[in-house]
């Protein structure tokens, strides 16, 4: 018996982690001798950052079929088609489930992600939002907040997956533990390499101002920052505290010593203190971001449009311009001038022939963060 309710690779890699539907599906066909070659799409029903299609590319190595995709961290716009596969329908019937699951999750993340951090500008933005979810999928929630933008992740074990550093400042139990705030900031500076920054938390037990002061007193030069995780019922005007705790350590000769908040952080709270707070810890509104609503729908059967409706038949591509105007055609309609296509070729005949890496995907999203405006869904000018 199992101690967790995970799924293992392998019942995803043979197609046992879908709706049971499909399973029917496949019966219905195979005994009806009907395997149309199709094309098949995958679209959006609101614009946001691609991920995921790394793990889709692996949950296909090996099928009878053609991916192509646009690369991890670009930007798409609602009805777009961000991947289409073409094969025969039953050589991927069952994988539609995860595939989409992979592509949701993923792309719904990396979307919040880069819609915190364009908020934020330059500014650090941590992900501290694991213990939303449930830990199987730690690496998966780390992985899309880096690609979408985030500074860095708390989240030692994914982080340790996705090949990063993961980052952190110290718990409120810490300082409960050794039960007098001086006792634990002194414990955390001898005991913690010396090449982590010194954040300490500044809001257990007293004010949040003469908290910082002791702080500053305590450590002196070797104080990097105080953060401020004010619970929402004790916060009154938040933005009247950051100041306080700005000014006092002003005037005592701490201008270096920076401020970090936490605590139920969202884009509207960002654009409220980001011209006060050098960086943010965010948490929920990251990891459990709402899933990016896409759908995979039959578009060409037997190389003739095909598409129930709702949907455009045709196998397509999508171009954008240098000054980011999109246009869809059909794939094979001679290209517009000035335009890039963002379809790429990723797999032929199960064989991965372009890779997707992490560093990659993020500087394309960095740079979606500064070419659109996430947070009015409307391309800047």
């Amino acid at each position: 018996m199992k101690d967790f309710f995970v799924l293992d690779e392998e019942s995803i890699k043979n197609g046992s982690a879908t709706d049971l539907y499909f399973k029917r599906t496949e019966e219905i066909l195979e005994q009806k001798e009907k395997n149309p070659k199709v094309v098949a799409e995958v679209t959006a029903s609101r614009e946001g950052i691609f991920s995921g299609l790394k793990e889709v590319l692996n949950l296909f190595r090996g099928k009878d079929l053609d991916i192509f995709a646009m690369p991890e961290g670009s930007f798409f716009r609602s009805k777009q088609p961000v991947l289409w596969i073409e094969a025969n329908y039953l050589e991927f019937c069952r994988y539609e489930t995860p595939l989409l699951g992979s592509l949701c999750h993923a792309s719904g993340i990396a979307s919040k992600a880069a819609q915190i951090k364009q908020a934020a500008k330059d500014k650090n933005v941590l992900s501290f939002g694991t213990r939303r979810q449930h830990p199987s999928i730690s690496p998966l929630i780390e992985r899309s907040a880096y690609l979408g933008g985030m500074d860095g992740v708390s989240n030692q074990a994914a982080a340790q997956k996705i090949g990063i550093e993961a980052s952190g400042t110290m718990p409120h139990s810490l300082i409960v533990c050794f039960g007098d705030q001086e006792e634990a900031w002194r414990a955390y500076d001898d005991v913690v390499s010396e090449d982590v920054p010194r954040i300490m938390l500044c809001d257990t037990y007293s004010d949040e101002k003469e908290e910082t002061l002791r702080v500053a007193e305590e450590l002196g030069e070797a104080l990097d920052a105080v953060r401020l995780d004010t619970p929402g019922s004790r916060r009154g005007n938040f933005r009247e505290i950051i100041e306080e705790v700005r000014w006092e350590l002003d005037i005592r000769g701490y201008q270096d010593v920076e401020i970090f908040i936490s605590g139920n952080i969202d884009v509207e709270e960002i654009l409220e203190y980001r011209d006060l707070v050098d960086g943010f810890g965010v948490g929920t509104s990251v990891s459990s971001a709402d899933p990016i609503d896409f759908g995979l729908d039959i578009v060409e059967v037997e190389g003739e449009f095909s598409a129930k409706k709702g949907k455009l038949g045709g196998k397509k591509q999508v171009y954008r311009s240098e000054a980011g105007d999109d246009e869809v055609k059909l794939f094979n309609d001679s290209a517009p001038e000035k335009k890039e296509p963002l379809l790429k070729k990723y797999m032929e005949n199960g064989e991965i022939i372009r890779e997707t890496d992490l560093e990659s995907a993020r500087k394309r999203a960095k740079r979606v963060i500064k070419r659109f405006d996430l947070n009015k869904t409307k391309k800047e000018a």
